[in-house]
């Protein structure tokens, strides 16, 4: 196997093709989910965290979700100095030095290293994030491209619901060292896959028409209304996400749920990984800005759902939460690189810093009100966010912009 563009893209007859696409898609979505793996599966254990921890619930979660930061971080990062890395290599380096924090998870007993090891890791996870992406939108058709990336994201979704399970699972049999330890050999598993499938190449990402960095554009970007506008949402979105999926783990236990059986819970992300692929076509149907709206406002009924203390109608809520933030992240997504005309890549490390900043500010802010006043007031303010984005939602345009040199 010498790379994934020479064993998936035999003679192209239609068999052929079909065949080819399923085995590319597969590997594609494969490498992101363990690229992804980290990120949110140490929420499912949050319980068992605060307690060998012995702190509050909100500096825990602020702790563990800590990664979001070294995300915001490394997007923007990538989106100034990236354009020399080869991708391959950057993509397998990186979830290779991922494995160093994510063992030495497995030995501390001090919230201050936990929290900056967590932080690493955002930074090796985005790296190798963003760096996947360049390489598809570089290295395929705009048709395969297409289909590429909504593997992508169908890995970042199945990332989220396998790693929360796997989390739960092997704190409950094997302790929270073992958990780490799982997680550093996933971590090794995708810098072997990346270095085994993908192929070496010359060709760098682009943060302007001419190849050459320009700050300016960067302004431009700030000042298109309508680009500020899917920022804003997007920081909300992970704010809601975040703050939703890390404190009801609390309000779970509370309903008797076990460790163990917590990870099940996450079974509510099944239904997000067969409509994520479909926010495409939402958006060519009935247009970004109603496909944003709409799927917000079915979260919205999802978070109304979570005061319940029935577990059935409580896990439907989570369900419709997950299906209508995911939907949105990948409409918003889709947006940014439709309206920004220039330096496409510039635009999405400054909504990707946007969207993991909302997730860390969510993780601080719905933690504290967990704390002092409780979960009704946590639902609340989750719905006063998601309601704050359809208002920006509304006058959105997702027509590009103008041409700006």
């Amino acid at each position: 196997m010498t790379g994934i563009e020479h064993v998936l893209n035999p003679p192209r007859t239609t068999l052929g093709a079909t065949a080819a696409d399923g085995w590319r898609f597969a590997v594609i979505a494969l490498i992101s989910f363990l690229t992804l793996v980290d990120l949110f599966a140490a929420q499912a254990i949050l319980p068992a965290l605060v307690e060998k921890f012995q702190v509050s619930r909100a500096a825990m979660g602020f702790a563990v979700n800590a990664s979001t930061f070294g995300m915001a971080v490394a997007g923007l990062g990538i989106a100034f100095f990236g354009r020399r890395i080869d991708r391959r290599s950057g993509i397998w380096i990186s979830l290779a030095l991922l494995s160093l924090p994510t063992t030495a998870l497995a030995f501390t007993h001090d919230l201050t290293v936990f929290a900056v090891l967590r932080i690493v890791q955002g930074l090796c996870m985005s790296a190798a994030f963003t760096l996947t992406i360049a390489y598809l939108s570089e290295h395929f058709s705009p048709t395969q491209a297409t289909g590429a990336l909504a593997a992508y994201v169908t890995g970042n979704v199945a990332s989220n619901f396998f790693g929360r399970i796997l989390s739960a699972v092997v704190v409950g049999l094997g302790g929270l060292e073992i958990n780490f330890l799982t997680f550093a050999a996933l971590n090794i598993a995708g810098a072997l896959l990346v270095r085994l499938t993908l192929k070496k190449t010359s060709a760098m990402m682009q943060t302007s028409e001419d190849g050459s960095f320009n700050m300016r554009r960067w302004t431009y970007h700030f000042a298109d209304g309508e680009l500020r506008r899917v920022f804003a949402i997007g920081f909300l979105i992970l704010f809601v996400f975040i703050g939703t999926f890390t404190y009801v783990n609390f309000q779970l236990v509370a309903l008797g749920l076990s460790p163990m059986t917590l990870g099940l819970v996450y079974l509510v992300f099944l239904p997000s990984m067969l409509t994520t692929p479909m926010a495409g076509k939402l958006a060519v149907r009935i247009g970004a800005r109603l496909g944003i709206i709409s799927t917000l406002g079915l979260a919205v009924v999802g978070l109304a759902a979570l005061l319940s203390v029935s577990l059935p109608l409580v896990l439907a809520g989570l369900a419709l939460v997950a299906i209508g933030t995911f939907l949105a992240q990948a409409i918003a997504t889709g947006l940014v690189g439709r309206r920004a005309v220039t330096d496409k890549a510039g635009a999405s490390g400054i909504y990707l810093a946007s969207y993991y900043t909302g997730g860390l500010t969510g993780s601080l802010v719905l933690g504290q009100i967990y704390d002092q006043v409780g979960w009704p007031a946590c639902v609340g303010t989750l719905v006063a966010a998601l309601l704050a984005a359809i208002v920006i939602a509304h006058p959105i345009d997702s027509t590009p912009g103008p041409i700006r040199r």
